[in-house]
């Protein structure tokens, strides 16, 4: 149990440092910004403490949120995405598996994982981007935005999935 939170924690400073010191620096068009630290919360196993990756999320979000001075938004983003979580990856999961399979493309299987990150990443990036706005005034540059994150996000996020060994 230690080991797994070292490593949860490793995990944690590597996603967070990736995110502010590098892909924040990314604006694909003007438009598409990764938002690699979602994948933290995606990858959390089956019957992990919902209040721990409620926890999590919410501390990586505000961690985020320091770095790049946006007060709250990757915070708020985040711990939706960490609420909803465990409740769509039990739609992927066999009913028959073990109690703590992780949420990786070699347990759930690469289209089953595909689908459940891009879920989580929309609904991420959606509201993201809805709260960094906070208008729907210039709808198509929201939806420009938000597009494009996913997409990005998406790419290197299943990218890392097959480099990563489960």
């Amino acid at each position: 149990m230690m080991i797994n939170t070292l490593w949860r924690l490793l995990w944690f400073v590597v996603l967070c440092l990736t995110q502010v010191l590098v892909c924040n620096q990314i604006h694909l068009f003007g438009y598409a910004t990764p938002l690699l630290y979602v994948y933290f919360v995606i990858s959390f196993a089956r019957n992990y403490p919902k209040w721990a990756i409620l926890l999590w999320s919410f501390a990586l979000g505000l961690c985020v949120d320091l770095f790049t001075n946006t007060p709250g938004l990757s915070a708020a983003s985040l711990t939706l995405i960490g609420a909803l979580q465990p409740y769509l990856l039990e739609l992927f999961v066999p009913r028959d598996s073990v109690e703590t399979l992780p949420a990786s493309a070699a347990m759930l299987g690469k289209s089953k994982f595909a689908i459940l990150a891009s879920i989580l990443v929309t609904i991420f990036c959606l509201v993201y981007f809805a709260l960094e706005a906070f208008t729907f005034f210039n709808w198509q540059n929201w939806l420009l935005c938000a597009g494009g994150s996913t997409l990005l996000t998406l790419l290197l996020i299943l990218s890392l999935e097959t480099v990563r060994k489960s």
